[in-house]
């Protein structure tokens, strides 16, 4: 565990995509059913996938890079990489030419560029086609973050400012990007099956800068992380078949509960805060029962949680741009200032925490 003082780092500027196609859990169970994959599976996974998208999970709509829902069960390898190939760069940039169009940013101010994803792979990586679709100067510093799952954001704002404090940097756009759909199984395992029902595609950017340029302010004070490798087998990806199927276990929820009060808890402690001094909760929402084991940790309301439900309703679970998603929910809805904790968890097992300070 560790807690870090930062040099001054804000967000003036965050910008969120996801693919224009929505679709319901009803229109995903309806369509499974016609599947040649849903025929291969046993009787109960039928029942746990009709239970799942056709009673309330705290998901609503998911939106899916697919122009019909069929296309999500073409599963080879090929087509699954040629999904990513093809969405990934786009909502990368467009979530970036919104960040940069609220942050009053010209994209050759630009000094370096962070990206994270874990549902496909490129080489070069997602930052070249970026920076060639924003029109990025050609000095500009490219790093490639992968393997982070659902919790990318954290080490990807780290980074970033770490390459502020460099003072080789005055402004750094961070992007996370994840096209779940061009990481979809399906099989007999319950965490794939519960998988298949939860994740949507999407992604969210932010403008870091040294200092605020006016607008809403909001400051990244402090922060926490925990790894925990003894307990990485519970969530993560392994490759079968050439193709990625996610572990999700039953224990998640609990586990990601148990650290997010951990390491908010550290956090605060650290900064020498209370938490009643806390007036905004960032959440990533992770699913239903990972909200309500965090709110049962953490003795929060359901209104505390009501941006990362909203988001989850909307969206589902978008893994690592998830947090952007619910920070922008909460600044256009005009959350009351002051400290907000925002916090996500992923593969490793990581959990990651940052205190806000929005006015």
């Amino acid at each position: 565990m560790e807690t870090l003082y930062l040099p001054l780092m804000f967000i003036i500027g965050i910008g969120t995509a996801a693919p224009p196609q929505r679709y319901s859990q009803g229109e995903c169970w309806k369509v499974i059913q016609e599947s040649p994959p849903f025929r291969e599976l046993n009787r109960r996974s039928k029942a746990v996938l009709k239970k799942v998208l056709t009673a309330d999970n705290g998901i609503e709509t998911r939106h899916f890079a697919l122009e019909r829902l069929d296309q999500a069960f073409n599963l080879t390898p090929d087509a699954l990489h040629a999904r990513f190939v093809e969405n990934a760069p786009a909502l990368t940039a467009q979530a970036a030419e919104r960040a940069l169009a609220d942050s009053k940013t010209d994209p050759r101010e630009i000094d370096a560029v962070v990206i994270s994803t874990c549902t496909g792979y490129l080489c070069p990586g997602l930052t070249s086609y970026t920076s060639e679709r924003l029109g990025l100067r050609p000095d500009v510093m490219a790093l490639d973050l992968v393997g982070q799952g659902c919790g990318a954001a954290f080490p990807n704002l780290r980074t970033a400012q770490a390459l502020l404090a460099s003072g080789g940097c005055r402004r750094v756009l961070s992007i996370c990007v994840e096209v779940c759909s061009a990481a979809f199984y399906l099989d007999d395992d319950i965490g794939v099956l519960i998988s298949a029902c939860l994740f949507g595609d999407g992604a969210g950017a932010v403008v870091l800068s040294p200092a605020a340029n006016g607008g809403r302010r909001v400051e990244w004070k402090t922060c926490g992380s925990l790894l925990m490798p003894e307990d990485r087998d519970l969530l993560r990806f392994e490759q079968k078949n050439g193709m990625l199927r996610n572990i999700l276990a039953p224990e998640v929820p609990s586990l990601a509960a148990q650290h997010v009060g951990t390491v908010f808890d550290d956090t605060l402690s650290r900064a020498g805060m209370a938490r009643s001094q806390v007036a905004g909760w960032i959440f990533h929402p992770g699913g239903r029962d990972v909200l309500l084991a965090v709110r049962e940790r953490l003795q929060l309301s359901r209104r505390d949680v009501r941006w990362s439900e909203a988001v989850l309703r909307e969206y589902g679970n978008v893994s690592s741009p998830s947090v952007f998603f619910v920070l922008q929910t909460a600044l256009a809805e005009g959350a009351p200032g002051g400290f907000w904790w925002m916090s996500s968890f992923g593969a490793g097992f990581s959990c990651h925490g940052a205190l806000l300070e929005v006015e």
